[in-house]
């Protein structure tokens, strides 16, 4: 119970959205603001990868400041090349860029980056990837383009650091060391090859210019080794005193549920949880309250950041958080289905490298993850009790958590044991809040393309991403699950 009393009160505490917390931790606490991180760029070429053009962001891989362990993992940048040019205008922009067949370092997740975040890429990627072990070359594979509805909100810290890029949704390709790409504007179909300019093509719409700055992100995750000194058996102080301050710092925020060091939160039951939400609140609740029954659900096992690996060096340093949690957003990552849930680590630190250093935001943009396993994991660091400001559902960011279910749900149906896992973690962290996940809340947008500034718009508790901006995500099959889902965690929170 002393660890309980611990927590007491630490829900109720409204930090403002803009503002940088200076948290009171058992080990050293974060910095007052974030700040960013400088990205020097030490590594040399080699004959896989071209320089840079001039003025184009600076390559993603970079080395780890002298105080702090180095880390597997790195990102390939490479710069796209023309692949055809319009004939009759030979100085016009190419309206089909990509790179041809090559042999580049290890790697097992693309996506495409661009200088401008607010351009958008009418058009479509294609990649094809040739696999480590085999070296057989994949077919072709398209890259989800419209990746603009993620994000910080507007007038953000993160969102207006100047380093914040355009991008395509990452694709999962597993251990590759080839790769070939195409990227062709959206007046042709990319299934057939180069374009052919023959007659016929003089009647074809003007093709829209491709963005600028257009570069291929190759990231290698790293090792699946685990994280040194951390099994979830106990207290893990003297192995995380000797790392960087931004290790221990993820860790302490969480310290109330789990063991410094740990790499999982253990699920607690009905009774436990309820105990542990009653000592959280006893100075806010009524005595009526205190008798009611809580509506909160049994806290589900959520593997942590440093369960999965997370480089915490490549993050900004501190955490920002909301006024409180009043809605889920559910997502899918568009990263495709074909990953082992044995790979899902890997999987995660490679979306964190990408979404930190080739898309320029502060930390990974979701709260949770969850894999087709059912398995729950921490996403964006602050705390998993905590209301952390994340950088998942452009315009709707604030008083809210963003969970993304790995994969991609245009078309194929999501496990029964990833909703199951959407509906624990919202019962549980919902319940948190004394939030009913099968009502109506309110939240105030900060502007998208579907709800204008300001307008308070009403929402399912539990809502798609699609709900809160105009975009496919979390895919047809997956948003059709979430009526499921709000059923089922109001059941699992005693409704």
């Amino acid at each position: 119970m002393s660890k309980i009393r611990g927590m007491r009160g630490f829900l109720a505490s409204s930090i403002g959205v803009t503002c940088a917390a200076a948290l009171a931790l058992p080990l050293t606490p974060p910095a007052v603001a974030a700040t960013a991180r400088p990205v020097p760029t030490t590594e040399a070429a080699t004959a896989a990868r071209p320089a840079p053009h001039a003025g184009t962001p600076a390559t993603a891989t970079t080395t780890r400041r002298a105080a702090e362990p180095a880390t597997p993992g790195s990102t390939q940048s490479l710069p796209l090349e023309p692949l055809t040019r319009n004939r009759a205008t030979p100085s016009a922009p190419a309206t089909e860029q990509g790179l041809h067949r090559r042999a580049v370092r290890h790697f097992s997740l693309v996506g495409v980056v661009w200088d401008d975040p607010e351009a958008e890429l009418h058009g479509r990627v294609q990649v094809r990837t040739r696999a480590a072990d085999t070296g057989t070359w994949s077919g072709w594979q398209d890259v989800q383009t419209h990746n603009a509805d993620h994000g910080a909100d507007r007038n953000t810290a993160e969102s207006a650091s100047g380093r914040v890029r355009g991008a395509t949704a990452p694709l999962w390709v597993g251990d590759s060391d080839g790769v070939e790409l195409r990227v062709r504007s959206g007046s042709g179909s990319a299934e057939h090859g180069p374009a052919q300019h023959g007659t016929g093509a003089r009647n074809l719409p003007a093709a829209p210019p491709l963005p600028s700055g257009l570069r291929l992100e190759l990231v290698d995750p790293g090792d699946d080794a685990p994280p040194p000194g951390a099994p979830a058996d106990g207290p893990r102080t003297a192995a995380l005193a000797g790392e960087n301050s931004a290790a221990a710092e993820a860790s302490a925020v969480n310290a109330d549920l789990a063991p410094l060091g740990a790499t999982e939160i253990a699920a607690l039951n009905r009774a436990e949880t309820e105990r542990e939400f009653l000592a959280l609140n006893a100075g806010e609740l009524t005595e009526r309250q205190l008798r009611a029954k809580p509506y909160v659900g049994p806290r589900p096992g959520i593997v942590t950041r440093r369960g999965w690996g997370a480089d915490e060096g490549l993050r900004e340093s501190g955490f920002r958080y909301t006024k409180k949690v009043r809605a889920a957003f559910v997502h899918h990552t568009a990263s495709g289905n074909n990953y082992r849930c044995s790979q899902v680590p890997s999987l995660i630190r490679s979306i964190y490298r990408y979404h930190v250093r080739s898309m320029g935001w502060r930390d990974i943009g979701y709260n949770f993850l969850i894999d087709k396993c059912g398995k729950i994991y921490e996403g964006r660091a602050g705390g998993v009790a905590r209301p952390v400001l994340g950088a998942h559902t452009l315009g709707f960011n604030s008083n809210s958590m963003g969970i993304a279910v790995l994969g991609s749900y245009d078309t194929k149906k999501p496990s029964k044991a990833a909703v199951k896992a959407v509906a624990r973690l919202t019962a549980w962290k919902l319940g948190l809040y004394r939030v009913n996940p099968k009502g109506k809340t309110y939240l105030k947008s900060a502007g998208s393309n579907l709800h204008r500034k300001g307008k308070k718009v009403r929402l399912n508790v539990i809502s798609g991403h699609r709900d809160g901006f105009i975009t496919e995500c979390p895919g047809r099959k997956l948003y059709g699950k979430l009526g499921s889902a709000r059923s089922k965690a109001a059941r699992y929170q005693g409704r």
